[in-house]
């Protein structure tokens, strides 16, 4: 052997020994009881070579430890708010109606929009028995597909099949999901349908006229910051708010129902790998992002957006969206400063 081989053969070892002992004070480090990390053998595994596979538990390992903490850190957040006792108002009941269970995976997944929403809506219906040339050809609404296989339990079903099951939700920064959900269900929003019906009624009643030719000037979709104030007025309201920006704590009710998995947006990829891996569904669906934005991407054009807000405005939006930003561990900050220095007065239509 040369001494350049040597040399490359002790590094290769030092690495494997380091990797060995990272994984063990991971193991070692998992108090609280909960560790479901599983190291089964699949195809994909027996192709790997010994580095890759010790990369891939450690890297299997961290994200069971950051699922812990968040586990922990919502069952805190839960308990400091109220939210988790039982009551008759919508905050302190478990709201069964927007969870797709599946019984032959056992796998339970509340579906947050605007949150990887699409993909695991094509995910779900794969594992409901839809092959992926019969959704690539179908021109039905995905998640009316997935209702004729998935059926709406009551609370009581939803707790009994928790039992067996591995549930979870992928959840967002709030304001970048809020925002996700302007530009893709107004901005971009197709003539005559439900949005682009929306956005007119919004631009009507929110859009100053110009004084010189009596009309509304600018786009045929609400800007952001006529949204926003159209938004809060519902929300201040009381009104049904449409499901893409009702909050999560409204929608999945976290404080009352179970989750194994909290998944997040910003560290998609890690998490849903190891959730697939957990439900042992990888045969049939990959850790793939299908994202339908139309342009640049969402987190790159936030201050163009914020910017048209008040500082008040955004506050007003943090109160809209308190729960959770306190129960996921998401700050207003960032968004706070794009803020305009002054203070409005909402005034509502």
């Amino acid at each position: 052997m040369t001494p350049r081989r040597r040399v490359l053969a002790g590094v290769r070892r030092a690495i494997i020994a380091a990797a060995i002992l990272a994984l063990i004070l991971l193991a070692l480090s998992c108090q609280d009881g909960t560790s479901t990390l599983q190291h089964g053998n699949s195809l994909e595994d027996a192709n790997l070579t010994p580095e890759e596979k010790i990369l891939e538990q450690i890297t299997a390992a961290e994200t069971e430890q950051r699922l812990i903490a968040r586990r922990k850190f919502l069952a805190e957040r839960c308990a400091e708010e109220g939210l988790d006792r039982p009551g008759n108002d919508s905050l302190h009941r478990p709201n069964a109606w927007e969870f797709l269970v599946n019984r032959e995976f056992h796998l339970i997944w509340c579906n947050v929009f605007k949150a990887a929403s699409t993909s695991w809506m094509y995910n779900f219906n794969l594992l409901a028995g839809y092959s992926p040339q019969f959704l690539k050809a179908s021109k039905a609404v995905p998640v009316s597909l997935a209702r004729q296989r998935y059926p709406r339990y009551t609370a009581e079903e939803l707790a009994k099949f928790l039992n067996d099951s591995i549930s979870f939700l992928i959840v967002r920064h709030p304001f970048e999901r809020l925002l996700s959900a302007y530009r893709d269900k107004l901005e971009h929003s197709l003539p005559h349908t439900f949005h682009s019906n929306l956005g007119a009624h919004i631009v009507w009643h929110y859009r100053a006229r110009d004084p010189k030719t009596n009309t509304r000037q600018g786009p045929r979709y609400p800007l952001f910051e006529e949204f926003v104030r159209w938004l809060l007025c519902q929300w201040r309201a009381g009104n049904d708010l449409d499901m893409h920006w009702t909050p999560v704590v409204n929608f999945c009710t976290p404080c009352q129902v179970r989750f194994d998995i909290i998944a997040k947006f910003e560290t998609l990829h890690d998490d849903q790998d190891y959730l697939i891996k957990q439900a042992h569904v990888g045969h049939i669906i990959k850790p793939e992002w299908k994202n339908p934005t139309r342009g640049v991407q969402t987190k790159d054009v936030i201050k163009n957006y914020f910017t048209q807000l008040s500082k008040t405005q955004i506050d007003e939006l943090y109160e809209m969206f308190r729960y959770d930003f306190v129960l996921f561990d998401y700050s207003p900050e960032e968004y706070l400063a794009f803020g305009r220095d002054e203070i409005t007065t909402l005034t509502c239509k």
